[in-house]
């Protein structure tokens, strides 16, 4: 693709579409081909008369084992081997053609390093000082991660009603069998019970629900809310000037449910009209709260936030 690009020394703007593919989403590997994930409780319903039921161990074998098509064409391909191969023409090709890393063993390094802080906030600083580079050498080399579809940013939700958020974007791998590899996860039942387990889980979630974008030709519009008191969602759909908060949860059954949406009080905010007398645009509508985790259907948490199943992404 970057060899390609490169070539290319007109716009071709208007008649050309470019579509960034990456890899198989669950409902893909299921044989299933849902639309965009949306908070809509009726269509994830319907969704469940379609979908295949995963138990808790069937969601961690398909989180170790990721996306990339190849390993579901042949069963018997040897993880490790076929994601050492894909690392070494990954940096050999790829990353060579763009002719920014000098050095790739502390590519690969780095490279380890976001894996390891996937489903956290972005510290250029961090990342820097546990690869030995600078931070500016960081940032550039996680714009190359992004630019090749390995890594995802999803930026924190703003609004001038809402104050004191945390102002850097949140960092995932978009295929977490890669993520496993680099980190030397011997096992989707060691990973499970690892002390990452929760962040792997909510690192497949939302590059589920980024992927169902993508495949039907949208730009993805999530974000994550995070304040200096430490309220946080795990992750906001945003749609028709309203918000739609997700909470991301690795149990069967979170306890505490609707404190699990207390946070929702900051975003309310959003939709108070007497903030919003010169601005109307701005004004924003809270919608409906998902808990995803590993239920068995989905549930009615109260009148406005539902359970949601993981596996009905």
């Amino acid at each position: 693709m970057f060899r390609m690009m490169q070539n290319v020394t007109e716009t071709l703007s208007g008649r050309v579409g470019i579509v960034q593919m990456l890899g198989l989403t669950n409902s893909e590997i299921c044989g299933n081909h849902f639309p965009a994930f949306e908070a809509d409780p009726q269509q994830l319903i319907d969704r469940v008369r379609q979908a295949t039921p995963m138990s808790v161990t069937e969601v961690f074998e398909r989180i170790y084992k990721g996306s990339m098509p190849a390993l579901y064409k042949d069963e018997k391909i040897n993880l490790s081997v076929f994601f050492e191969s894909y690392l070494d023409t990954y940096i050999s090709r790829d990353i060579r053609d763009l002719e920014q890393v000098a050095n790739e063993t502390a590519f690969l390094n780095f490279v380890k390093a976001v894996a390891a802080r996937t489903a956290t906030v972005v510290n250029y600083e961090a990342l820097a000082s546990e690869v030995g580079i600078s931070a500016p050498t960081a940032k550039t080399w996680l714009s190359l991660l992004i630019s090749c579809g390995v890594v995802a940013l999803i930026q924190p939700y703003s609004n001038n009603a809402l104050k004191r958020i945390i102002k850097s974007p949140r960092m995932y791998f978009l295929d977490t069998g890669l993520c496993a590899h680099l980190l030397g996860w011997g096992s989707p039942q060691v990973l499970e019970n690892s002390a990452m387990s929760g962040a792997f889980f909510e690192t497949w979630v939302v590059s589920e629900i980024y992927k169902s974008y993508l495949n039907t030709g949208k730009k993805p519009p999530l974000y994550y809310y995070r304040d200096n008191n430490k309220k946080e969602i795990d992750l906001i759909i945003y749609q028709n000037a309203t918000v739609y908060p997700i909470e991301i949860k690795k149990n069967t059954a979170p306890a505490n449910a609707v404190k699990n949406f207390a946070v929702l009080n900051a975003l309310e905010k959003t939709s108070e009209e007497d903030l919003f007398t010169d601005v109307t645009q701005l004004k924003t509508t809270v919608g409906t709260g998902l808990v995803i985790c590993l239920a068995n259907d989905v549930i009615p948490v109260d009148k406005k936030n539902w359970y949601v199943p993981a596996w009905l992404i």
